[in-house]
C-alpha cells in the first residue's frame, strides 16, 4: 500500500491545496497514514513571515528522524518556501527530491509516480504560468468548501513576499469556478469559501470583463448555495458593488476579513498600502451601513521599521473604532527581496514584543465585548465535525454561525449532526469561541 501525509502551514489557499491534493493521491490509490508510516510526505510551507519558514526547516528534519533516517521516504516541499528557495531546499534533508512552487501543484500527483519508480532523481518545479494553473476538479463531502478563485498579487506592499512566490495576478475562468462551485455543493457542501491573495481584485487581468461582484452574484444564485464567504479582499479594491453586495446577495454571510495592517497613515503610506487611516475608516463605515451587523476581523503588523509609539496608538484606536471581534496579529519581520527589508529604521525586537503584547490585549477586550453582546442571542450554526475536547466533561459539536464565529454545541443524542444548519441560542462564552443551546435543527 502506497502511504503519505501531508503537513500543512500558513494560509487557508494552503489548505485548500493540501484537501485538493489528498482527495487526488487517494484517487491514484495512496492511503492517508502518520509520519513515521508514510513513503511519502508533503510539507505544504508559507513564507510569509520569518517563523513559518523556521517550522518548515525544523519540520523536515524531524520527519528524517522519526522515518529512522530512510532514504526510501520521499518527501515533497511545496508552496511559497519552494518557490522562494527552489534547488536550496534540497539541502534540508537527503530525502527532499521534488520541490514544487504553487503553479504546479496539479501536477504534483503524477510527477510523484515518476519519482518512486526512479529512486535517483530529483526534481524542482518552480517556475510561473502564463494563466491560472488549473487542475483536477474534484469534489469533496464536508460542510465547508474552499473555492480558490485567482492566484497571486500585483500590489508590492513594501513588507510583503507573496507577489514573488504566488507571482502576478491571474484570474481563474468564472465557468471552471462556478464548475467547483457546483461539483462540492453536489457532493452536500452548503458553505462556498471564495479564496484568493486578493479577491476583490478578480477579473481586472482578464481581458474579457467579469468582475468580483458578478461573480459572487453568480455564486449567490447556485442551487443548494446556504452560505457564501470570502478571503481576503484588499481595500483598496473593495468598490461600491462589493461593499453593497453585503446588503443585497441572499447568501453572502455578515462576516468578512479587512486586513488593515496599521492604523496610522504614516505607516500605512511606508508599506505601500494605497490607502490612509481615513480611507479605512470610510471603508468600514460604508460597509456598515450596508450590513449594521457585520463582523469584522483583521490582520495588524506591529514594529513595522519607523514605527512611533504615536503611531502605535493609532493603531490601536482604529481598532477601537472598528471593534473587531478578532485580529491576527505578528511581528514585522524582513522578508528577502522585499523594499522594506532595505529599511535602515528597524524596531528592537524587545520593543516589537511589548508592542504586540499591547494590540493583543486590547483585542481580547474587544473580543470579549463582542461575545459578550452576542449571550442570550439566537444564531444558525452549520456543523462541520466533532468538537476535539468536550465542554464541561458533554462531548460537543463545533461549526460557525453566519458571523464566522466558532460555537460548540452539546452532542446529546447519537444523531450525526454534520452538515446541519442548527438553530442556537448563545448561552457561554470562552475566550475564542462561543457555547450554544440547540433549539431545532
Amino acid at each position: 500500500m502506497k502511504t503519505y501525509h501531508i503537513c500543512t502551514f500558513g494560509c487557508q489557499m494552503n489548505v485548500n491545496d493540501s484537501q485538493w491534493l489528498c482527495r487526488a493521491l487517494d484517487r491514484r490509490g495512496y492511503e492517508a497514514s502518520d509520519l513515521a508510516t508514510s513513503s511519502l510526505i508533503l510539507v505544504n510551507t508559507c513564507s510569509v513571515r520569518e517563523k513559518p519558514e523556521q517550522k518548515v526547516r525544523q519540520y523536515v528534519e524531524r520527519i528524517f528522524w522519526e522515518t529512522s533516517k530512510k532514504r526510501s521516504v520521499l518527501v515533497v516541499i511545496l508552496g511559497c518556501v519552494a518557490k522562494q528557495l527552489g534547488e536550496r531546499c534540497f539541502s534540508f534533508s537527503p530525502q527532499v527530491r521534488f520541490v514544487c512552487g504553487p503553479d504546479h501543484i496539479g501536477e504534483i500527483p503524477d510527477r510523484v509516480a515518476e519519482l518512486l519508480d526512479e529512486p535517483e532523481k530529483k526534481l524542482v518545479l518552480t517556475d510561473d504560468t502564463a494563466r491560472y494553473p488549473e487542475r483536477e476538479i474534484l469534489g469533496v463531502e464536508a460542510p465547508q468548501s474552499y473555492v480558490t478563485i485567482m492566484q497571486g498579487c500585483d500590489k508590492f506592499c513594501t513588507y510583503c513576499i507573496v507577489p514573488y512566490t504566488r507571482g502576478r495576478e491571474r484570474s481563474r475562468d468564472p465557468l471552471a469556478i462556478l464548475q467547483d462551485c457546483r461539483a462540492k455543493l453536489a457532493l452536500g457542501a452548503s458553505e462556498i469559501v471564495l479564496l484568493g491573495q486578493n479577491v476583490n481584485a478578480y477579473g481586472k487581468d482578464s481581458p474579457i470583463p467579469f468582475t468580483f461582484a458578478e461573480l459572487l452574484e453568480r455564486v449567490d444564485a447556485l442551487d443548494g448555495l446556504q452560505r457564501l464567504r470570502y478571503t481576503s479582499p484588499h481595500p483598496k479594491d473593495m468598490d461600491a458593488r462589493d461593499i453593497e453586495a453585503f446588503g443585497r446577495l441572499r447568501t453572502l454571510c455578515p462576516s468578512l476579513h479587512l486586513p488593515m495592517q496599521s492604523g496610522s497613515s504614516t505607516v500605512l503610506r511606508r508599506m505601500g498600502r494605497g490607502y490612509s487611516r481615513k480611507d479605512y475608516e470610510k471603508l468600514v463605515a460604508e460597509l456598515k451601513s450596508n450590513r449594521p451587523d457585520l463582523c469584522l476581523t483583521t490582520d495588524i503588523i506591529v514594529g513595522f521599521p519607523g514605527e512611533t509609539e504615536a503611531d502605535l496608538e493609532e493603531t490601536l484606536s482604529l481598532m477601537e473604532a472598528c471593534r473587531f471581534s478578532a485580529s491576527y496579529s505578528f511581528c514585522y519581520s524582513d522578508r528577502p527581496g522585499t523594499k522594506a527589508s532595505t529599511f535602515t529604521d528597524k524596531i528592537p525586537s524587545s520593543v516589537q514584543h511589548e508592542r504586540l503584547l499591547r494590540v493583543q490585549e486590547l483585542q481580547d477586550k474587544l473580543t470579549d465585548a463582542y461575545f459578550t453582546k452576542r449571550l442570550g442571542t439566537e444564531t444558525t450554526v452549520l456543523i462541520e465535525h466533532k468538537s476535539k475536547r468536550p465542554h464541561n466533561g458533554i462531548a460537543s459539536w463545533e461549526g460557525r454561525d453566519p458571523y464566522g464565529v466558532r460555537i460548540h454545541i452539546p452532542a446529546t443524542d447519537s444523531q450525526n449532526w454534520i452538515g446541519h444548519l442548527v438553530s442556537t441560542t448563545i448561552v457561554e462564552k470562552g475566550k475564542h469561541c462561543l457555547f450554544g443551546s440547540p433549539s431545532r435543527t
